[in-house]
């Protein structure tokens, strides 16, 4: 690994100025080939993680859970590469062209699900040669488009189960949400044939119920406005489970200053889910809603409940929230609905139920925290890194280098 990284210092110290294009080409050819194989070594080494349960060293439960946290991977990235792992497996002849630099990792998950303990099985049940299939997709990936291949990797999975028995309409349902910097999200999701139909119906009817004269919206807009209205008519019900002992709501956190003052204030509240909104789009927000002053001093609320009792009160849950925004167990980001109120000085033990002594956890790091793991907080840590984990010998966690 040394000689890797010196090897890529070397390279980060020339000089390209003085290159022309075909030299230029030339260097990025060689560098995408070793890219790929330094791809290969990752999947590979994720694969032999996983194997292992190395991520359980760290306390977390998956290798996606390790890379998302210690990688800094997306979810789906995260998937992919531990999915491109357990494929490579059962494809020796594609997993040696990666390694070789004659594949990418994008290739490589396009084929992954021929692999899959699904796709496997059926090739047994039809006696396909997966070896032959192995060396059909090396060498479609090796010289071929990256359609082409998307197309004969589909082709193939038809091929193993071409009418299909009658499938239980949940298992191909999926819905993934990504939130960009600005709080904005978008998302993608697929639905079978009878659970689309009831959401176009809901969509349907708020989009007919709600066209104005004149209306210029497209057709998209529209029914994304209809998704809104849908979801306001949800939360106005109050109908919906609970989460965390509060029925579930729209939260923006905004400073007292800021919500009076007329200026537009942009980035002065935060939603629930991290969002950033100007102090303007919060006042909007806060012309229909309950306000709840959250004070975060000795001069106004509260938010020291001593010993009289140990469950969170849910002025006091909103402080940890406002201040720790996830669980703050190393790697982890599993978002506040998803947490318990930590005692880190436990009640049983003297420890008091107050923000000082309180830290978010998910459900997974609270029960590995009660059995030998530790979060300690570090007041004088630059903000983002004032959480410190420690696995039970007493080691730390760590994901950034310590300032």
């Amino acid at each position: 690994m040394g000689e890797l990284q010196s090897a890529l210092d070397a390279l980060a110290a020339e000089d390209l100025s003085g290159l022309f294009g075909p030299a230029l080409l030339v260097r990025l050819k060689d560098l995408l080939q070793v890219q790929n194989r330094l791809a290969a070594e990752v999947t590979r080494t994720v694969r032999e993680c996983e194997k292992a349960g190395a991520a359980e060293f760290d306390g977390l439960k998956t290798m996606p859970a390790w890379l998302r946290g210690h990688g800094r991977l997306s979810p789906a990235a995260a998937g992919r590469l531990v999915r491109s792992g357990r494929a490579l497996e059962h494809l020796p002849a594609v997993a040696e062209a990666f390694a070789a630099g004659e594949v990418t990792a994008e290739q490589v998950a396009v084929i992954a699900p021929v692999a899959t303990e699904e796709a496997l099985a059926a090739a047994e049940r039809q006696d396909v040669d997966v070896s032959e299939v192995d060396q059909a997709m090396a060498t479609v990936a090796t010289t071929q488009p990256h359609q082409r291949l998307g197309e004969v990797v589909h082709r193939y999975l038809d091929a193993l189960d071409p009418d299909g028995p009658e499938p239980d309409p949940t298992e191909g349902r999926r819905l993934v949400i990504a939130q960009h910097a600005d709080g904005s999200i978008t998302g993608r999701f697929d639905l079978d044939a009878v659970g689309g139909e009831k959401v176009q119906a809901a969509l349907e009817s708020i989009v007919q119920a709600s066209r104005p004269k004149g209306d210029i919206r497209t057709r998209a807009q529209q029914q994304a406005d209809a998704l809104v209205q849908l979801a306001d008519n949800a939360l106005a019900q109050g109908e919906l489970p609970f989460l965390r002992r509060v029925k579930p709501h729209v939260i923006v956190t905004i400073d007292l200053e800021d919500l009076t003052d007329p200026a537009r204030g942009p980035g002065a509240a935060e939603t629930g889910f991290g969002a950033t909104l100007s102090a303007a789009r919060a006042r909007w927000v806060a012309c229909d809603a309950t306000l709840t002053r959250l004070v975060l001093n000795p001069d106004g609320l509260p938010l020291d409940v001593g010993r009289e009792q140990r469950i969170v009160p849910p002025h006091l849950r909103k402080a940890v929230e406002r201040r720790d925004r996830h669980c703050v167990f190393a790697g982890c980001g599993a978002p506040t609905h998803w947490c318990d109120v930590h005692h880190l000085l436990e009640w049983i033990n003297g420890g008091e139920t107050s923000l000082e002594n309180s830290a978010l956890l998910c459900e997974r790091h609270h029960t590995k925290v009660h059995h030998g793991f530790r979060v300690d907080r570090d007041d004088t840590a630059p903000p983002g890194s004032r959480w410190r984990t420690y696995r039970p010998d007493g080691t730390e966690i760590l994901i950034h280098r310590r300032l």
